[in-house]
């Protein structure tokens, strides 16, 4: 059965729904018409309806993008031909009825069809802190399970990066080629507006390594260079140069980003009284050999930084995720700033909070990509806020699937000055119109610079 694609951009007052019919052409399944499409569309009709719309929406003030683990799974899907490993509900053997029962409130509470690993290690987590104030005799027993599913957690993490780094050359290149291009679609913004805001609840490293491919500078909160500290205290800190021969202010550096991994990552460690990343290769075979470096104290899979997981011994359970938050808000919740979400299902309900904080202010908006909506979440978000004016829709295989998405929709990076210089001139010599080509050569000879 072919998948349905929903589309809704520019001033579009309601969703339009539409499915393939053809290699490149699409028939409309919705009831409401307008005047720029009628029974049949294609790519060509869609690019010009999305591409510019997107390129003024990524040049905001403020601009953030959040990815999910649909990232992942495109990026994976492209260089393996099958999806990323998922999180598997573990089965705990030490109250698990009650670990199962909870969880899967929790999960009802957020529409979602049956609990996942997060769920059940939050859970988990929970009961192990009050079988600790209790001092009972099972408090070893699930404390050994949760460091046992975290560390099987981790060793999935890996095993899709590995996949995608073991993958046949050909493929491999043609999937980080694809996420660079994604990631330089946002990255490339005009030197005085704000930086590219990354956020990310994914717990691998892809997004470091298109970045680092891309040849893109991300700042973290992370301090050092060997094993680097998580600090507290974020300053402004930007990159700046100074071009040649000329006094006054620097300028900025091209292709920086702020990051932020909203749930924690594979690489960072509880060690003591700090929070530090290890220098855990991209697909390793296993997570057990870095963590027995001298420093890091005989950590275990329970030392790991994956939410909801925290040491026992931190006075505060939220930290550092609170931290993130804090740091998501603040990027988000401002005038004139754009949130693009890429393979997020809006499951998480601590950061849909943020977002419907966010859309409170006019000037904001949300522009929501995604693979499908198989369970309904993003368009109940969508109906539910009631502000669709201030939100845009990219949702369906045709629309956000990541290699036609970055061919066909997103916009070039705007560090491309020889586009802007052609706009300029097009614009000196044809006025605000863009000539057709039968214009362009009846209109202008080789001299003509009016």
């Amino acid at each position: 059965m072919t998948a349905e694609n929903i589309l809704k951009v520019r001033e579009d007052s309601k969703p339009i729904r539409f499915k393939q019919n053809g290699e490149d052409g699409f028939r409309v399944t919705s009831d409401n018409r307008s005047s720029w499409f009628g029974e049949n569309l294609g790519v060509p009709d869609l690019r010009k309806r999305i591409e510019p719309w997107l390129s003024s929406l990524f040049q905001s003030e403020h601009l953030s993008l959040l990815a999910g683990s649909g990232l992942t799974h495109a990026v994976h899907h492209l260089a393996v031909g099958k999806s990323a490993t998922g999180m598997n509900t573990p089965k705990f053997k030490t109250c698990g009825d009650k670990i199962s029962k909870a969880a899967k409130e929790s999960a009802e509470r957020m529409s979602r069809n049956g609990e996942n690993l997060e769920d059940a290690l939050r859970v988990a987590n929970e009961l192990l802190r009050g079988l600790e104030i209790l001092d009972h005799d099972r408090t070893d027993d699930l404390r050994s399970e949760i460091d046992m599913t975290i560390n099987e957690f981790a060793q999935s993490i890996l095993t899709s990066e590995r996949g995608i780094a073991t993958a046949v050359s050909e493929k491999r290149e043609q999937a980080f080629n694809v996420l660079v291009s994604f990631l330089m679609s946002f990255a490339g913004r005009g030197g005085p507006r704000e930086r590219l805001h990354i956020f990310t609840t994914n717990y691998d490293r892809l997004i470091e390594a298109g970045a680092e491919l891309a040849g893109m500078h991300l700042l973290d909160r992370f301090v050092g260079t060997l094993a680097p500290v998580f600090r507290s205290s974020r300053l402004n800190l930007d990159m700046h140069y100074n071009p040649p021969g000329i006094k006054g202010e620097p300028r900025f550096l091209e292709g920086v980003a702020h990051f932020t991994k909203l749930h924690g990552s594979v690489d960072w460690v509880t060690t003591g009284e700090d929070i530090r990343r290890v220098g855990l290769p991209f697909g390793a075979e296993s997570l057990e050999p870095y963590l027995e470096a001298p420093g890091l104290n005989g950590a275990s899979a329970f030392q790991l930084m994956i939410y909801p997981n925290s040491s026992k011994d931190r006075e505060t359970a939220g930290y550092p995720y609170v931290e993130m938050f804090r740091d998501l808000a603040g990027a988000l919740c401002r005038p004139n700033s754009t949130l693009v979400t890429y393979g997020y299902s809006f499951g998480d309900d601590h950061i849909n909070r943020v977002l419907r904080d966010m859309l409170t202010i006019p000037s904001t908006h949300v522009v929501i990509i995604s693979h499908d909506d198989a369970s309904n979440r993003i368009i109940k978000f969508y109906e539910n806020i009631g502000r669709s004016a201030q939100m845009s829709l990219l949702v369906g295989p045709d629309l956000a699937d990541l290699a036609k998405l970055t061919q066909n929709y997103l916009p070039k990076p705007a560090i491309d000055r020889t586009t802007f210089r052609m706009a300029e001139l097009l614009r000196q010599r044809f006025g605000t119109e863009e000539p057709s080509a039968e214009k362009g050569r009846e209109g202008a000879g080789p001299g003509d610079e009016s």
